[in-house]
Parts: C-alpha cells; sequence; structure tokens
C-alpha cells in the first residue's frame, strides 16, 4: 500500500512540476473571434437547449424556458452578454481580453442587484483556439469557489463559446460526465430584453 501511495505522489508531483506553457500573447484566432462577437453588439437573440445530459437529479432550471442573450455592452476590453432564463435576469457572460488570450466570466445577480454567493466564476484561454470557437477551463478562484460551495465536479470545468457569424451563438460547458449547450439563432433578431439584474 506505502509503495502504491509514493508511485501515486510521484505521479501527481510530476503533473504539477510540468505545467501547460501558457500563450505571450493573444492569437489572430482570438482577435478574429473578438471581433465577430463585438459585431453582434447592441443585438439580442433567442436560443435553444442543444445538449443537456449528466445534470443534477430533479427538474432542469432551463427546462421550458424562453432563452435569450444579448450582446449588451461592448468597449475594447470586455464585452458583457446577458443570458436571460424566462423571467431570470441573473446571468451574465462578461468576455475580457487578457493581454495573453480571452477570460469568460459568468457574473451571477440577485434580484436586488447584489453577487450571488456563486458568481464570476470562469477561466481564460489556455491556447489560441479558433475564430469560431474558444475555451475556457475553470480558473483556481472558480475551482477553490466549488470546493467551498461543496460542487467539487465543477472544479474539472470547461467552458466554450462558439461563433458561426450569421448562423449560430453556442455556449457550453463540458466535464467528465456533463455536457451542456445552447445554441442561439444568429438569423433571427429579437427584441432586446430588459436589463440583467444589477446592470447600471
Amino acid at each position: 500500500m506505502i509503495k502504491k501511495e509514493l508511485v501515486l505522489a510521484a505521479v501527481l508531483l510530476g503533473a504539477c512540476t510540468a505545467p501547460q506553457p501558457r500563450p505571450e500573447k493573444a492569437s489572430a484566432a482570438q482577435e478574429d473571434f473578438w471581433n465577430r462577437l463585438a459585431a453582434l453588439c447592441g443585438k439580442a437573440y433567442e436560443g435553444r437547449i442543444a445538449a443537456n445530459a449528466g445534470g443534477a437529479p430533479g427538474p432542469d432550471a432551463f427546462d421550458g424556458k424562453r432563452l435569450v442573450m444579448h450582446v449588451r455592452e461592448c468597449s475594447a476590453g470586455e464585452i458583457r452578454v446577458p443570458f436571460h432564463v424566462g423571467e431570470d435576469r441573473s446571468r451574465t457572460w462578461v468576455i475580457t481580453r487578457t493581454g495573453t488570450g480571452l477570460r469568460l466570466k459568468h457574473d451571477h445577480r440577485h434580484e436586488d442587484g447584489s453577487d450571488d454567493k456563486m458568481t464570476m466564476y470562469g477561466g481564460d484561454t489556455v491556447d489560441g483556439g479558433e475564430p469560431g470557437k474558444q475555451s475556457f477551463p475553470a480558473d483556481k478562484f472558480s475551482q477553490d469557489a466549488f470546493y467551498l460551495g461543496n460542487i467539487p465536479q465543477s472544479a474539472a470545468n470547461i467552458w466554450m463559446i462558439g461563433l458561426t457569424p450569421g448562423k449560430t451563438y453556442s455556449y457550453g460547458l463540458n466535464r467528465p460526465g456533463r455536457e451542456f449547450r445552447v445554441d442561439f439563432d444568429l438569423t433571427r433578431e429579437v427584441a432586446a430584453p430588459p436589463p440583467p439584474w444589477g446592470a447600471k
């Protein structure tokens, strides 16, 4: 048993001492992705659940709800995209430039505008990605929050945003045993929804 524990410790130590190299600057694909997203500023689109496997037991919070994303605020370094689930306006995706790539955070608010106990989780890109797809593994801040929140399985989250101009915007989440994705139809613009909770 001791030998097995030593082997396991050596494997884990090796994994810790060989981190994946990070890019030194944003890639051309990330610049293209950013420009595609910024081109949607001010517009809103309706979506549908395209994948939903491995979720928590019981009724799903998204079932039967109208799903609308709104590219509401855009600046040179940040794009805010509220995601409305029926009458729930608690969610905003925040995409920012980091100098070495892109960052996705989830801004969650209560109806009075105060922060949800689980908010601003997300992660940074770790490679150049593609003009039509960027992935965001959970960062340490998020992993720590998930462990403290008693949802350790979420520490393995990898979020994805896909964007094919004139066709589809996708938001997804993957981890072992869990897959979720919403696809928004970019061929049909809808009326902008009310501001998300806590918006200025």
